[in-house]
């Protein structure tokens, strides 16, 4: 209790979120590294779900990518990364998005996979073409898979980040190496509960998005199920 309360202390203590190496910087690099990550995971990952869900082609190779994807071990990555690439957020970064690819890959096929095909059907008999039937029916019924996908790729890179540091980078993670180092247990639990607030509000926002993606036809079909 005593290291939670120091941990609780050191993180409202109002002189360790000033400067360029304070927690409100940190935090925003963190946060910042988790965007660009999705971004650049999604300009790869969403195509490549929505052509598989879509034509329903490579199913089993977006599968296979997936799995092998999820199998890799994040610090294993990002060593290698740095090897390759030198110390500085680039191998970071790569390996960051190398991880979320699969769950955005995997929830952008599905989603797209799992409309129901007595719609595809009906749109089909109303002479609509296959691209208007992906951009009006499929893509806007997948979205809230979609967007759990992200939701878990976020907090997937969220967790890892903190490994950034371990190459040079910034992020929370600094504050993890450093307090290990100097053996200051109250920075490390605090930078570790900081991570922790992070991702759970990031988690309510894409929680947030996910209930305002589904149709408001479906919501009302569903509170008239649940009664």
């Amino acid at each position: 209790m005593n290291q939670l309360r120091d941990a609780l202390l050191w993180c409202l203590d109002p002189m360790q979120w000033n400067g360029p190496t304070g927690i409100g910087a940190r935090l925003l690099e963190h946060l910042g590294y988790t965007v660009l990550a999705l971004i650049l995971a999604s300009a790869i990952a969403i195509p490549a779900g929505w052509w598989v869900g879509h034509t329903g082609r490579g199913r089993g190779l977006a599968v296979a990518i997936s799995g092998a994807a999820r199998a890799l071990p994040t610090l294993g990555v990002v060593t290698l990364m740095a090897l390759l690439i030198g110390i500085g957020i680039a191998a970071p970064m790569t390996a960051f998005v190398i991880l979320a690819i699969p769950s955005i890959l995997a929830a952008a096929y599905a989603g797209v996979e799992a409309v129901d095909r007595q719609i595809i059907d009906a749109a089909r008999a109303q002479g609509m073409t296959g691209a208007q039937m992906f951009t009006r029916i499929e893509v806007p019924l997948g979205l809230p898979p979609l967007i759990g996908g992200l939701r878990s790729a976020a907090l997937q890179v969220i967790a890892t980040a903190t490994l950034a540091a371990y190459v040079g980078a910034g992020g929370l993670g600094r504050y993890l190496f450093l307090g290990l180092k100097t053996q200051d247990y109250a920075m490390m639990l605090g930078g570790s509960l900081l991570v922790v607030v992070l991702a759970i509000a990031l988690d309510a926002v894409f929680a947030g998005l996910g209930w305002a993606t589904v149709p408001r036809g479906v919501r009302v079909a569903r509170r008239g199920q649940s009664t």
